[in-house]
């Protein structure tokens, strides 16, 4: 079957069903009122029905959205592919070099080859920095370290 509109449809439906299983762990209600099940519970099922409508709505003849419709091609591709390797580099190398570094690193990987390497390079330290202050220090959520201690 070519209509990726089916396989979106599925793909949303099957998550909603997992994340439909995962909320009936947790109460429904809690002591005071609502409890940390009702929302997650509620919004899987919001999901659940409308990738239902959307699995139907694809199906119908004159709605179909082909794999060679959506994909990029080109530079769009590259730049696509680019971003999510950089994600998977990420994941693979901040448990061991730390959230700055990585982060300096994934980043210079974005921004060298449009920017100017002073300019990557400021980039990318500002917005770790930015963000390391915010996330760690200010609201005290912990980011991977490494062994300095950064």
């Amino acid at each position: 079957m070519k209509n990726y509109g089916v396989w979106v449809g599925i793909s949303l439906l099957l998550f909603s069903l997992f994340m439909v299983r995962e909320s009936l762990k947790y109460p429904y209600y809690g002591e005071y009122g609502p409890g940390p099940g009702l929302f997650p519970l509620w919004l899987s099922g919001l999901m659940g029905l409308f990738s239902i409508l959307f699995i139907l709505d694809s199906l119908r003849k004159n709605n179909k959205i082909m794999f060679s419709e959506v994909l990029p091609k080109g530079a769009a591709l590259v730049g696509v592919l680019k971003v999510v390797l950089s994600i998977f580099l990420f994941i693979l190398i901040s448990p061991f070099l730390g959230y700055i570094v990585s982060s300096i690193i994934v980043m210079l990987i974005l921004l060298m080859p449009d920017f100017k390497w002073k300019i990557s390079l400021s980039t990318a330290a500002s917005v770790t920095i930015v963000l390391y202050v915010v996330f760690n220090l200010i609201l005290d959520i912990p980011l991977p370290t490494n062994m300095l201690g950064w």
